[in-house]
């Protein structure tokens, strides 16, 4: 396979936004001889086109910062930024600095992929290499030739106490006395940092002054407060998802059911409607000749667990009142006699914490068959991720150093093929079902780890690359950095692999575009972040052509094919709730002004189609709800909120003092705070409801609030089942 590459408007602009800054200045090759005050009213133009808060001053010679959410091709971007600058202004050398070895592979991967695109646009090809302390004489190249020329060089290449790490501050013998540094600074470069979150440490920051850029461009999804210089360009994850450049986000939540005080053991898979009865899929305990084991069987009201519960034998433990007394599609659970409710992806009874993680393994596993099915025969081939945090849990080692299956691995095989031969039975294409046939358990999941001099699989910390305990052979990332197109192919024997196990060298830089399910296995002291993790499944997928099922193909109807599936070890409003919180975080260096303070009386005069400047900041820092929940902004359900809200919202009458007269509340913040919509949405539902509903804010804000959250949360949550249960 061979992907194919096309140029996209939004991508054009991002490009433009660095370009224009330096509009005006001469193809001399060299840094720009324009005036600071120039570029600052240049830069200050763009900004405001792009609806970004002016730079009051240049911070540097010349620092600028673009924020593209994972998934809609930052690297492709940043790569066509070198052209453009090449072509516009002659400038030619340029260095992309990367946090880790694994990204710096799947950058490299990048140019070699895109370089026949490229070259049909601009008519040439650049020159690019990664740094090796030990190949000293393409640095002499880089500095000497007059063509676009690019390294591609890791931050512990240069920032680690190691001595290959050291040997580009040594005057070396075999380089002339010189210091590799001062070479590569002498060619005026400009420098691109990917990631700069993980790059840019106070040492770091210190350390690439020696490079000696005029100009330095910070590509992420996720910027830190003191990483933000000059933001010219902003497509953040609210942006994306509307101009459907990325996949619509679904959550599977694992949890523990609220303790009580029987220990018979349930866990609810998922509700469905068959022929108009609603039924339940759920697991239980089951005795038979060969002892007590665990079977999952489809129930319906009436169902009795305990008269399942064995052949001859029955478990006492579902004697008391386990018969199913109603099962609700509607709002997703199941109710017993005994007054035990239990809702979709729940666990409860004796459940330990390798019990939650085999049917978080089991649910991904479910997922991607559900998903293979629907595009198997579209040309679509379908990955998963899980994330772990040991290594061990994937893959121990024998006293002879021979690798052994750890406790994932043996799980994942144990449960795929349970589903695996109950999927060739089910399906219909016989194509799909020989190419089940061909692929066993044992070839189809893959790690993807850090190697050990040893080469054994090993985790990556922080702290590793420093002690210089992880091998620098790149070998390590050959499939899935370096072989991506492989991995793509919907071919048994040739690329089998659809499952994939990492630890941290997969948390960012990587990404694969038919990744459809992601599954962390991760204790809670796990660092990695969900942003982080959801972000490497986020691309629009691609068919065995290598072309993107984006709206150009696909019209309106992208994310009917684009939904990455999120199989979290919380509840699905946990998971919501910390997204939500971490692309708040991202966004509160924005200097985001005060906020928008509404009275009651000055909702209905708020215009919803023409946002302040403080209201298009704080979009950015609420993530709408239909990024991982569907069709929340369509007329129907705002319909049903509004009338929901017209019919139920009733707040009884505070006495008012002066205190609560002069009060001012921000309602719609305080709204998109605890609902996770938009100020764009809410201000939809407010101005949709009667005058006589809302006039009752001024008896009581705070119950209003409260209680309208309350409707507006439980609306969501039945759209959220009914597109479920269509699905």
């Amino acid at each position: 396979m061979k992907l194919q590459f096309r140029h996209q408007k939004f991508q054009e602009d991002a490009v433009r936004a660095v370009v224009e800054v330096f509009a005006g200045c001469s193809s001399s090759g060299m840094p720009p001889e324009l005036p600071d005050e120039t570029v600052l009213e240049q830069l200050n133009k763009i900004q405001k086109e792009n609806g970004i808060v002016p730079s009051s001053k240049l911070e540097g010679r010349y620092n600028l910062t673009i924020e593209m959410e994972t998934g809609v091709g930052k690297t492709y971007t940043y790569i066509r930024t070198m052209f453009e600058l090449n072509r516009r202004y002659g400038w030619s050398k340029f260095i992309v600095i990367v946090p880790s070895i694994a990204i710096r592979e799947g950058v490299c991967k990048s140019f070699q992929m895109m370089q026949e695109h490229f070259a049909e646009a601009y008519g040439k090809k650049p020159r690019y290499f990664i740094y090796d302390s030990n190949q000293l004489n393409e640095i002499d190249h880089f500095c000497s030739s007059h063509f676009l020329h690019v390294m591609i060089i890791n931050s512990q290449a240069f920032n680690a106490k190691s001595r290959d790490a050291r040997r580009i501050y040594m005057k070396l013998d075999e380089f002339q006395s010189r210091r590799p540094i001062d070479v590569i600074a002498s060619a005026n470069p400009i420098v691109i940092i990917d990631e700069p979150q993980s790059v840019e440490g106070k040492q770091t920051r210190e350390n690439l002054k020696e490079f000696r850029p005029w100009l330095t461009l910070r590509y992420s999804a996720t910027h830190k407060e003191d990483n933000l210089y000059n933001m010219v360009y902003r497509l953040d994850a609210a942006e994306a998802f509307k101009r459907h450049l990325v996949k619509k986000i679904a959550v599977k939540g694992i949890a523990r059911a609220a303790a009580d005080n029987s220990n018979a053991y349930l866990y609810l898979e998922r509700i469905q409607i068959v022929e108009g009865v609603s039924a339940a899929m759920i697991e239980f305990d089951f005795y038979s000749s060969q002892g007590v084991c665990r079977k999952t069987q489809k129930v319906s009201a009436g169902t009795d667990l305990y008269a399942n519960s064995g052949e001859d034998v029955k478990l006492e433990a579902y004697r008391d009142g386990f018969v199913v007394t109603s099962v609700n599609a509607e709002d997703n659970f199941l109710e017993f006699a005994n007054g035990i409710k239990l809702r979709s992806g729940e666990v409860r009874g004796s459940v330990g914490q390798e019990q939650i993680q085999r049917l978080q393994i089991r649910e991904t596993i479910l997922s991607h068959f559900e998903r293979e099915k629907q595009l198997f025969s579209q040309g679509i081939k379908v990955l998963s991720l899980f994330f772990i945090d040991e290594v061990a849990h994937y893959r121990i080692y024998d006293e002879a150093g021979r690798p052994q299956k750890g406790m994932f691995a043996i799980m994942f095989e144990e449960e795929y093929e349970k589903i695996a031969e109950r999927a060739q039975k089910e399906t219909e294409c016989a194509d799909y079902r020989n190419y089940l046939a061909k692929i066993p358990a044992a070839l189809t999941h893959d790690g993807y780890f850090s190697i050990d001099r040893r080469g054994r699989m090993v985790n990556q910390t922080a702290g590793d690359d420093k002690r210089n305990q992880i091998s620098n052979d790149a070998s390590a990332y050959d499939l899935i950095m370096k072989d991506k197109e492989r991995l793509l192919e919907l071919d048994a024997e040739k690329s089998p692999v659809r499952f994939i196990f990492s630890h941290s060298a997969l948390r960012e830089g990587w990404d694969n575009p038919n990744v459809f399910q992601i599954c962390a296995l991760k204790q809670s002291a796990s660092k990695m972040r969900k942003r982080q993790e959801v972000g490497r499944g986020l691309r629009l997928c691609v068919n065995q052509r290598g072309v993107r099922m984006d709206e150009s193909i696909l019209g309106t109807n992208v994310h009917r094919i684009n939904v990455l599936t999120v199989i979290a070890s919380e509840s699905y409003d946990e998971f919501a709730k910390g997204l939500q919180r971490e692309l708040a975080e991202d966004a509160a260096g924005r200097n985001v002004s005060e906020l928008c303070m509404l009275r009651p009386e000055d909702a209905r005069r708020h215009p919803c189609s023409a946002k302040t400047a403080q209201e298009e900041t704080e979009d950015r820092a609420h993530l709408h709800k239909s990024l991982y929940t569907p069709d929340l902004d369509t007329e129907e359900w705002l319909m049903k909120c509004v009338a929901a809200l017209n019919g139920r919202l009733r707040i009884s009458k505070q006495k008012q003092n002066a205190k609560t007269r002069d009060s001012r509340y921000d309602l719609i913040g305080r709204l998109t705070e605890t609902t996770a919509l938009t100020r764009t949405t809410v201000m939809q539902i407010l101005t949709g409801i009667d005058s006589s509903v809302f006039e009752q804010f001024c008896h009581n804000p705070e119950e209003f609030i409260s209680k309208a959250s309350d409707i507006i949360t439980e609306q969501q949550k039945v759209a959220e089942t009914k597109s479920f249960v269509r699905t």
